[in-house]
């Protein structure tokens, strides 16, 4: 009797640290609005709107996503696509259709400190972090194996995710990811939070655009590139433009301080490169020495060198593209991405 109250109580505690520990897809979903303001974001969504609410780091945290159905066939796959530093999970809308209508269940997330998800006022950010958090919302889902697309900061994640969940992963898609080179190592010098803080703080629609336009689109511009512009806007002055501003400083510091170039020997699954080679992406250039800015940011060379040091990987690569393929030539990319995944 007094054997099996003890083993009653011990099962009971044991399943309530489960239930409250943060992880291991623990937390609950919630819906929400696509439009109106979210965690200082008032950008439309265009599909229907979810929260995943957890703990992390002791705070209680909202990760908002949405959670594309097929709209062909469906073929049993799950993708998620990862945002970059100046993206949301809307900025994928084009690649997320046309994986929908290849039969994929596409999850977009926004990770936290960004878009419609929350705004620490202290978080420590790392790509460990952002790929657990990730990892506990798919599984929250109940998806088990995904298609992991990244982009920039995204792709520089995704590395991270498929070193930490390699049995989890179908295949990786990489779209000119940032970490193919070591900033630091390359002589850029540091930057406190403090002074990355107040360069995130006057961003504006002018600033953005003029970095976007020479990065992204490699001096090209086209009006359909304002809306992504102001979704950045938005936020910078919204209801929580003073945390984000600091979030992005933390994130921009994250970036420059964990390299994944070390690590990508180490990657066991089937991996994609996607590179527009006019890309000239290089945290830290813009405050570096003339002769440290030279160095970097020639993706025409990273690309190949990334891809002779991934095992079991594939490059695609778009001459004339600048950080945002998906973006700038999307009919193209997509051909390209959907002939590799379909291999």
């Amino acid at each position: 009797m007094l054997f099996n109250l003890v083993v009653a109580v011990v099962f009971a505690l044991c399943t309530a640290s489960v239930e409250a520990s943060p992880g291991h897809g623990t937390g609950s979903i919630v819906d929400v609005p696509s439009d109106g303001d979210l965690n200082g974001s008032n950008f439309t969504y265009p599909w229907p709107l979810k929260l995943y609410k957890f703990k992390s780091q002791l705070q209680d945290l909202e990760m908002a996503f949405m959670d594309v159905p097929p709209t062909g066939k469906p073929n049993g796959k799950v993708a998620v696509c990862l945002h970059g530093k100046n993206f949301c999970g809307p900025t994928w809308e084009a690649t997320a259709r046309e994986l929908a209508g290849a039969g994929y269940r596409v999850v977009l997330p926004d990770q936290i400190g960004f878009c419609k998800s929350t705004k620490p006022k202290s978080y420590q950010y790392t790509l460990q972090q952002l790929s657990y958090n990730t990892h506990n919302l798919l599984e929250a889902l109940g998806v088990e194996n995904v298609t992991v697309i990244g982009h920039s900061l995204g792709g520089m994640t995704s590395v991270r995710y498929g070193l930490m969940y390699p049995d989890s992963i179908d295949e990786i898609a990489l779209v000119n990811p940032l970490g193919l080179e070591d900033w630091k190592a390359l002589g850029v010098p540091y930057r406190s939070i403090e002074a990355l803080y107040k360069t995130e703080k006057v961003s504006n629609y002018t600033t953005i655009r003029e970095y976007e336009q020479e990065t992204y689109y490699v001096g090209q511009w086209d009006d359909s590139y304002d809306v992504w512009v102001n979704m950045l806007v938005d936020i910078y002055k919204g209801s929580e433009a003073g945390t984000f501003a600091f979030d992005q400083a933390l994130i921009t510091d994250l970036a420059l301080s964990a390299p994944v170039i070390y690590e990508f020997g180490l990657l066991k699954p089937r991996t994609l490169l996607l590179i527009g080679e006019k890309d000239n992406t290089a945290l830290g250039k813009q405050w570096s020495p003339p002769d440290v800015q030279k160095k970097l940011g020639h993706y025409d060379v990273l690309g190949d060198e990334a891809a002779k040091a991934i095992p079991n990987s594939d490059l695609i690569k778009f001459p004339d593209l600048g950080h945002a393929p998906q973006i700038q030539e999307p009919d193209r990319f997509h051909k390209a991405l959907l002939g590799w995944l379909s291999k």
